[in-house]
């Protein structure tokens, strides 16, 4: 990979960072407006549904969704839509900063999930970090405090466990699938409960609740169109630890939108958690470079 690939997809990661802030912060907006999490849910997938499809349309053409595995696309939609409803419960439950840092156990969860599903190898290193990332957790959390609501921390918690838990599907589906297809497919299929939900849940608003609930769907597509080409232009290991500057983005929103900054305890957990992940990253990686020398080899 050149260096001319790798800058724009870091830069790329960045911005999908950023714009995934303000999702979570239109999100917060338009639950303090009146939206349930049932709307916000819809609104999502519905804009992220329209950007997409906008993407094939001038690019590959509609005949590249083409796919015969629905089936599996249908189970990714089943997880990916339960954890970005555990998220989501979560952002409304908690502060920016808190709902994030709790958000950066995926790698931790990740790694115990491709340990037990996928059989892949996982030396001590990784589960001393694994042990730590959770260590880091009950720091924020505090387990019998009051600072936050312990149901926001497990929503948060249930949402990066189910988050880790599409990333090892992807690593099947992205065999056979290209990035926008999959994406297409999450979008479109999880529109078919929303859409019931939505029914079921639509209630009038006033406008500014209206603009968050619109701003959720065009955040939500733009980043995931972001993220997606951070990955086709750069490897994981290097634009994956890039997301970890979405804490400095979370605390400057909560800060400037909803007056809040993050607890004594979050700033002492935070740290200890982005270092578990990162450190999981890089292990990661050195598998993978010393698998290919042995192949080369």
């Amino acid at each position: 990979m050149t260096t001319d690939r790798i800058l724009p997809a870091i830069g790329m990661r960045l911005l999908s960072v950023v714009i995934f802030a303000l999702m979570n912060t239109a999100i917060k907006l338009a639950e303090r407006h009146g939206a349930s999490v049932s709307e916000i849910l819809f609104f999502r997938q519905f804009g992220a549904c329209l950007l997409v499809s906008g993407v094939i349309v001038a690019g590959p053409g509609l005949p590249s969704i083409a796919t015969k595995r629905l089936p599996a696309h249908i189970v990714r939609a089943v997880v990916g839509l339960s954890a970005m409803a555990f998220t989501f419960n979560g952002i409304v439950a908690l502060p920016l900063a808190e709902a994030t840092t709790i958000g950066f156990t995926v790698p931790v969860f990740a790694t115990i999930l491709g340990a037990l599903i996928l059989r892949e190898p996982t030396g001590w290193h990784r589960w001393a970090a694994v042990a730590t990332g959770f260590a880091g957790v009950l720091i924020v959390a505090q387990p019998g405090g009051e600072h936050f609501p312990l149901w926001g921390a497990g929503c948060a918690l249930a949402g990066a466990f189910g988050t880790a838990s599409v990333s090892i599907l992807l690593r099947q589906i992205g065999k056979t699938e290209s990035a926008l297809t999959t994406v297409f497919w999450f979008s479109a299929l999880s529109l078919i409960p929303l859409s019931v939900l939505y029914a079921r849940a639509a209630q009038s608003h006033d406008l500014v609740a209206w603009i968050c609930l619109a701003s959720v769907g065009i955040f939500g597509g733009l980043a995931q169109i972001a993220m997606t080409t951070s990955l086709r232009l750069g490897p994981v290991s290097v634009v994956v630890p890039m997301d970890y500057s979405s804490l400095l983005w979370a605390t400057l929103l909560g800060w400037l939108v909803f007056d809040t900054l993050p607890a004594e305890a979050t700033w002492v957990g935070a740290p200890i958690i982005v270092a578990s992940g990162l450190y999981i990253v890089w292990r990661e990686h050195v598998r993978r470079r010393e698998d290919t020398d042995r192949v080369i080899a």
